[in-house]
């Protein structure tokens, strides 16, 4: 019988300090209020082709822009290429290996070497700039270059994304090109060269594959469209597009 009560004074005890203990397991440590820190290091990869597209007017065209990026959160390894074919010439020729990590919330530091790989002579390039969203989400880039015998080039970018419905997306689009001193051989000027701006509107079949028509412009400066000029080109245009938008 004594031995039946103390069963029972246990049992009571012990369902009166469960609670108490669940409490204390759930409350958090005074070491590490909000828990262990997260390390991740998970390595993720993209690739996005902004423009894939063929361009209809005095003179037909085909550009490419696109961008793959492979990484963690806070160190990628980025690879840029543009470009333009017209007939059995390639121009416009970018190409550019970087290394990025943020500086913000919004905005990466990115770092490293361009290349001018088309059917002009070749120049290359060390390259730095910072990349990002800037306030209502306009996505823009300014970078710098250097190369030898004093070059210096800028290039600045920007475009934004028009959600007129949720598959489709108006998107203004901009990039002008500086360069310091002239360069007669790729038919480059000093001062303000370039401009290229486009308004495309894209319809989402998925948020992966986008279909898009739209209107370009590009317009060469100063001794950059004297140069076009005597090569029997066109220092400004103003074309019809079609293309598409996809990514990986």
């Amino acid at each position: 019988r004594r031995s039946s009560i103390s069963g029972a004074v246990c049992i009571g005890l012990c369902l009166a300090a469960a609670p108490a203990q669940a409490q204390m397991s759930m409350e958090p440590s005074a070491a590490a209020p909000f828990g262990a820190p997260v390390d991740d290091q998970h390595i993720f990869y993209h690739l996005l082709f902004d423009q894939l597209e063929g361009r209809f007017g005095k003179d037909t065209s085909f550009r490419w822009e696109g961008e793959g990026w492979a990484g963690t959160d806070a160190n990628r390894v980025v690879l840029k290429t543009q470009g333009e074919v017209t007939g059995s010439q390639v121009g416009d020729g970018d190409q550019e290996l970087l290394y990025a990590r943020p500086i913000s919330t919004y905005f990466n530091l990115q770092g490293g070497l361009r290349y001018d790989l088309d059917s002009g002579p070749g120049r290359g390039w060390a390259a730095f700039g910072i990349e990002g969203l800037a306030p209502q989400f306009f996505h823009v880039s300014a970078t710098g270059y250097l190369r030898d015998q004093g070059h210096f080039a800028g290039k600045l970018e920007g475009n934004y994304d028009l959600l007129l419905t949720q598959t489709l997306i108006l998107q203004p689009q901009m990039e002008l090109n500086f360069y310091s001193k002239d360069d007669p051989v790729r038919q480059l000027g000093s001062g303000l060269t370039d401009l290229d701006m486009g308004l495309r509107l894209r319809y989402e079949i998925t948020r992966k594959f986008a279909p898009y028509v739209g209107v370009t412009y590009e317009n060469k400066f100063g001794k950059t469209a004297d140069l076009a000029r005597l090569a029997g080109d066109h220092p400004s245009a103003l074309r019809f597009s079609v293309g598409v938008r996809t990514w990986f």
